[in-house]
């Protein structure tokens, strides 16, 4: 017989096609997914996987027990969930993904108004730019700035957040429109509906500074690097940045709540999820 948790480091190797990556989403190290597939390998007396050099592939043999492998953990996660979402406690552990700007900028902030009304709910805040997967229980709700196509969510759109033009107030000054020069994402994530907007607004003028996270770009911002286009609610707080113009009204992004279906009914979700949507609404109102 062979160890289930041989079978869940395998599964995690062939979902994420090699071992860094399964070693970072089971939060072990390379060495272990790498023992552990081999142990499985040895119990079902049958060769999983081809080692190269730079990567591993899945053989025939491989494949098709990663199919069966996806379908048992399915329904392990579907087994979770209804134990979740059968508890009335308002009591215990609810998980909440976001963007790690809102989650630490907005999000973070709300936590003690949650323990005031729920004083035996712990909320785990993990802020994450990838869409983390409700169905495989790596959150309990996930806030989103576009519209959820994750199968068996069930949506809500909660809220609206603003974007404007920010720089230090002596750039502002000292400065035409004409020889502004702009702070962005990199190339990685330059798509975004709003960077996009950016680089139509921008034309020909430059980009003298890049980065992956939006902290870093109101940091430059504020040192007077450049124009940054950020959101209204972070930079709005900042004393040491001022607006160049109202928001464009197009540029909005939605937020949206996200909750698999199997954990909407469930009262401690539901508690959390309405506090979210209520504190939400209230601070990004939707823009009709």
């Amino acid at each position: 017989m062979f160890d289930w948790e041989d079978l869940r480091h395998f599964a995690a190797l062939a979902r994420h096609g090699g071992l860094s990556e399964a070693a970072r989403q089971l939060k072990v190290d390379h060495a272990t997914v790498g023992r552990r597939v081999a142990a499985l390998e040895t119990a079902l007396e049958t060769r999983l996987v081809d080692r190269l050099p730079r990567k591993v592939s899945l053989t025939r043999e491989g494949r098709a027990i990663a199919e069966l492998a996806a379908q048992i953990e399915q329904g392990t996660f579907a087994i979770e969930r209804a134990a979740k979402g059968m508890t009335s406690r308002l009591a215990g552990k609810v998980q909440v993904s976001a963007p790690p700007a809102f989650a630490s900028q907005f999000l973070a902030g709300q936590a003690a108004r949650l323990r005031e009304l729920h004083p035996g709910i712990q909320l785990v805040l993990s802020g994450t730019k990838r869409s983390v997967s409700l169905g495989r229980r790596e959150a309990d709700l996930a806030i989103r700035l576009s519209r959820p196509k994750e199968q068996g969510g069930v949506i809500r759109l909660v809220g609206s957040l603003g974007f404007g033009l920010y720089a230090a107030p002596a750039y502002a000054r000292e400065r035409a429109p004409e020889a502004f020069e702009f702070i962005g994402y990199d190339d990685d994530i330059d798509m975004l509906p709003q960077e996009r907007w950016l680089h139509s607004f921008a034309g020909e003028r430059p980009f003298v500074f890049r980065s992956n996270d939006i902290l870093s770009l109101q940091a430059a911002a504020r040192a007077g690097l450049g124009v940054a286009l950020l959101p209204s609610y972070m930079a709005e707080a900042d004393a040491s940045l001022v607006c160049l113009s109202d928001p464009p009204e197009l540029l909005r992004r939605e937020l949206w709540l996200l909750v698999h279906g199997d954990l909407r009914r469930s009262p401690l979700i539901r508690a959390v999820m309405d506090f979210l949507a209520a504190t939400i609404s209230e601070a990004f109102p939707i823009e009709r």
